[in-house]
This record gives C-alpha cells, sequence and structure tokens, in this order.
C-alpha cells in the first residue's frame, strides 16, 4: 500500500506540471491593473499641452491678423480671386517681401495641422485638418474685411494658411494625432468588417 501511494501516473504528473505552468503564464501574461488609467492620463496631458500651445497661438494669431493699421489702408484692397494675391507676392521686386508674404501665411497655419490632431480627434485626418484651418482662417478674413481699417479679405490668405495647415499635419502632426489617440475607425472598417465587438 506505501508502494501504490508513493507512485503516480506519469500522464497526471505531466497535466499537472503543464497546467500549473499555463496557469503561471496566464497570471504572468495579465496587464498590470494600472496600466490603463496610465495611458489615458498620458493621453489627457498630451491634450492639455496642445490646448495650452493652443491658446498661445491663438494670442499670437489676433495680433498680427486683428489689429488695425491705418498707414497701410491706401493699400489694401479685397482679393476674391484665387492666385492674384500671390502673383503679386512673387512679382515684388524684394525677395525678403515675398518670402514675409508668401512664408509668414504659410507658417500661419502650421499650428492647425500639428495641434489640432491632438486636441480634437475627430479632426485627425487631412481633409479634416484643412477644412478646420480654411474656416478659422475665413472667419479672420471676414472679420478683417468688415471691421478693420487698413485689412481686408484675401482668398489667398486662406489658401496659404490651409496649405501650412497640410504641412504641419503631414510632417508630424498625423504621428502627433496617432501617439495620443487610438486609432479612428473608418467607414471602410465598418462598411467591410462589421460592427465594432462589444466589450
Amino acid at each position: 500500500m506505501g508502494i501504490s501511494r508513493k507512485h503516480r501516473d506519469p500522464a497526471a504528473a505531466a497535466d499537472g506540471t503543464t497546467a500549473g505552468t499555463t496557469a503561471g503564464e496566464d497570471a504572468s501574461a495579465e496587464p498590470p491593473a494600472g496600466a490603463a488609467p496610465v495611458a489615458r492620463w498620458v493621453r489627457v496631458g498630451a491634450m492639455l499641452v496642445a490646448f495650452a500651445l493652443m491658446v498661445a497661438f491663438a494670442v499670437v494669431l489676433a495680433r498680427l491678423t486683428l489689429e488695425e493699421s491705418s498707414a497701410a489702408e491706401p493699400m489694401t484692397h479685397t482679393n476674391l480671386r484665387p492666385g492674384d494675391s500671390i502673383r503679386d507676392y512673387l512679382t515684388q521686386p524684394a525677395f525678403v517681401d515675398t518670402v514675409r508674404q508668401l512664408g509668414g501665411n504659410i507658417l500661419l497655419g502650421v499650428p492647425f495641422g500639428l495641434l489640432l490632431p491632438v486636441l480634437v480627434p475627430p479632426a485627425r485626418g487631412l481633409l479634416r485638418v484643412g477644412l478646420c484651418t480654411a474656416a478659422v482662417m475665413t472667419a479672420v478674413e471676414v472679420v478683417q474685411g468688415t471691421f478693420l481699417t487698413g485689412r481686408a479679405f484675401d482668398i489667398d490668405d486662406v489658401i496659404l494658411n490651409t496649405t501650412g495647415a497640410f504641412l504641419g499635419y503631414l510632417s508630424l502632426g498625423r504621428r502627433l494625432g496617432r501617439a495620443v489617440h487610438p486609432p479612428r475607425r473608418r467607414w471602410w472598417h465598418r462598411l467591410f468588417r462589421g460592427p465594432r465587438p462589444a466589450g
């Protein structure tokens, strides 16, 4: 009887070892409980930083575009034809003036492409960033042409600003948005892959 108690079935021993190992692996494979909250706080922190930078940019934008300039009133005119002002910028005798006009308007749009994908997740995407930038800058141009002395509405400024937003998004904004927020579920994913599984 003592011998039979000490004898163990090799198959049972193997099963016990496998079960123990599997249980140990499952336990070790479980993610730590605090992983999700940390990721969420990182996301919130990145959005707060983006918000602070956007506020600072809005202050700079207002000072550059929404201040009256009585001295420039004789030289200002409304432009509703795309390309007219850009041609004027390119034909200016001083190259520095050309760079300042073209480059300045393009640079004004770059922060939209960098910050919108982080601050407003639904705005991620080249087309959406471009539409948001064009809407904001069109509103700025309307205010300039309607209420401010020495300022005028110029459709080419909107085009250059939107170009800057495209450059900002393609260079870095797209990667920033993907690093901070989970991938966006696109319409073709819903169409071909069915509804998102519950839970």
